[in-house]
């Protein structure tokens, strides 16, 4: 049964009764590839990822792909629309087979205005974005090309199993993707995950691409932000 309690954004949520909520939220598939909502969409409502991955991006008029997040089950989006009425700034495509519940920006509204708690975690929600955005916009006025790759690579990466200290990224990024999140080209990503190999510092294996001394691409970080100071 579709319930919105089953949804990890209201787990331990005590003042809301979802039932009601429940009737007037859509509950959709989607196929691998498949557009959840476009730049010409004109709706206002949120996106709550049951099953699966979906990517946000914006595109600049010559056509320049910029990925701003990778988002999955437990995740949602749309949230902007719903409390501006703003029209959409980005496209979302589902990565995998995706399902999702589609809740009315009014009804969106309601629960926050009705739910402390809820209200609390958007607040807490934008506040973290707002701080993620501040962060990639400093990188790209400070850091250059290879930088932005250091700290792109430690931010998808996750503590490696078994191996202390070493950090995965997994799967293993595509370049071309890489190059979408930091503004660049594919070729650039390709030359300098081959310096970093060379180096001895990541390695490509069959379950992603390991970030062998991430405490050295955290220095050389840290080191062009001391200079800028």
């Amino acid at each position: 049964m579709h319930t919105l309690a089953r949804i990890p954004f209201f787990k331990d949520v005590t003042d809301v009764p979802f039932d009601r909520f429940d009737r007037q939220c859509g509950w959709k598939k989607f196929d691998d590839g498949e557009t959840v909502v476009d730049y010409e969409d004109t709706s206002s409502d949120v996106y709550f990822i049951l099953s699966g991955e979906v990517r946000v991006l914006i595109r600049t008029e010559a056509g320049k792909e910029i990925i701003l997040a990778d988002m999955r089950a437990g995740e949602f989006f749309g949230e902007l629309s719903a409390l501006d009425g703003v029209s959409r700034s980005a496209n979302v495509t589902s990565l995998t087979r995706s399902e999702l519940c589609i809740m009315p920006a009014a009804t969106f509204r309601e629960i926050l205005f009705a739910s402390r708690s809820c209200c609390d975690r958007v607040l807490r929600l934008l506040a973290g974005r707002v701080r993620e955005l501040n962060a990639r916009l400093a990188e790209h006025s400070i850091f250059d090309l290879k930088h932005r790759l250091y700290s792109e690579l430690l931010r998808l990466s996750h503590p490696r199993a078994g191996h202390d200290g070493e950090r995965i990224v997994t799967p293993p990024p595509f370049h071309h993707v890489l190059a979408a999140r930091i503004g660049c080209r594919r070729e650039q990503v390709s030359r300098e995950l081959s310096a970093l190999s060379a180096e001895g510092l990541v390695d490509k294996t069959r379950g992603g691409l390991v970030i062998i001394k991430p405490q050295v691409l955290e220095f050389r970080l840290a080191e062009v932000m001391r200079n800028e100071g």
